[in-house]
């Protein structure tokens, strides 16, 4: 399998907003953006080698010949990001340069994916502090469109791990209800097939129509990438779903395509980590309520 990866990079000390990639101290985001690279590595190594202690302690190869050859497009503002400081992995990666603001790279990212058309066998945007670590991951993927059909994405269920001593895994992006204001503008219909099954490896696995699509990233196979290339708003820049990192992983995406997650009984089928403890930090001041929902203590 060959897969195509644009990740928007971003670090400006210099900027205001709430963002990570807006802050005045570098070393978290050189943490992040090497730990989503080495993430990516672990799926793609080609050589595992293993230790026989019975024949002189040798190392030996397993004979894995390799799942997939992941190709990585670094997309960025020249001196705003942080790829000097990324220890021994910039041989895995090419970085593209844009004149652009900022905010928006995500959205040449889109281009970068769009002018690959037909030459990979799947197609990636993933924000630069998010972590693959299921080497199943994009095999998942392929299982689940070959069931629910091309009209369909699954998008993974972000995470964040506390620290000690609860060392808890939160699940971090909120459902938006579609009655309610806290509903963003976007054109995404909850309301249609709602809930999918499936029996994977002996389990019945539940998928739900996202509440809120949002995972900071997408993955779509070859026939879904020219499908979302030929719609008539995929390079219009629009940023109505919060603003521009969160439309251009997500807008054209919820406009093109059925949205499912895994349900929470199944969140970890499909789950991608988010650097750092920001979102699970606040998990640590919400109560448990009787029902099992998070309330506010």
């Amino acid at each position: 399998m060959r897969v195509l990866i644009t990740i928007p990079h971003i670090f400006n000390p210099s900027g205001s907003g709430t963002y990570a990639s807006v802050a005045d101290d570098p070393a978290p985001r050189v943490a992040a953006l090497t730990a989503c690279l080495d993430g990516l590595c672990s799926l793609s190594r080609q050589k595992q080698f293993y230790f026989d202690y019975d024949e002189r302690s040798e190392r030996k190869s397993t004979g894995h010949k390799g799942r997939m050859n992941i190709d990585i497009v670094l997309c960025s503002v020249r001196d705003l990001n942080v790829t000097a400081a990324v220890p021994g992995l910039g041989e895995i990666y090419r970085l593209e340069v844009f004149d652009v603001d900022p905010m928006y790279t995500g959205f040449e990212c889109q281009k970068v994916l769009r002018n690959h058309l037909g030459q990979y066998d799947y197609y990636g945007y993933l924000e630069d502090d998010l972590i693959i670590n299921d080497p199943y991951f994009f095999a998942k993927l392929l299982w689940f469109n070959k069931h629910a059909g091309d009209g369909v994405v699954l998008q993974p269920n972000r995470f964040e791990m506390t620290g000690p001593p609860e060392n808890e895994q939160v699940y971090i992006d909120p459902d938006y209800d579609a009655n309610s204001g806290r509903r963003p503008g976007y054109a995404h219909n909850f309301d249609d097939n709602t809930y999918l099954k499936a029996s994977f490896l002996q389990q019945e696995i539940g998928f739900t129509r996202a509440k809120n699509p949002h995972s900071g990233c997408f993955f779509l196979n070859r026939t879904q990438m020219q499908h979302y290339a030929d719609q008539p708003y995929f390079e219009n820049q629009d940023v109505g779903f919060f603003g521009p990192l969160e439309s251009a992983a997500s807008l054209g995406l919820m406009r093109t395509f059925r949205v499912y997650k895994p349900a929470f009984e199944h969140a970890d089928f499909l789950q991608i980590q988010h650097y750092g403890t920001a979102w699970a930090d606040r998990a640590r001041t919400v109560r448990l309520g009787k029902s099992g929902t998070l309330g506010k203590s």
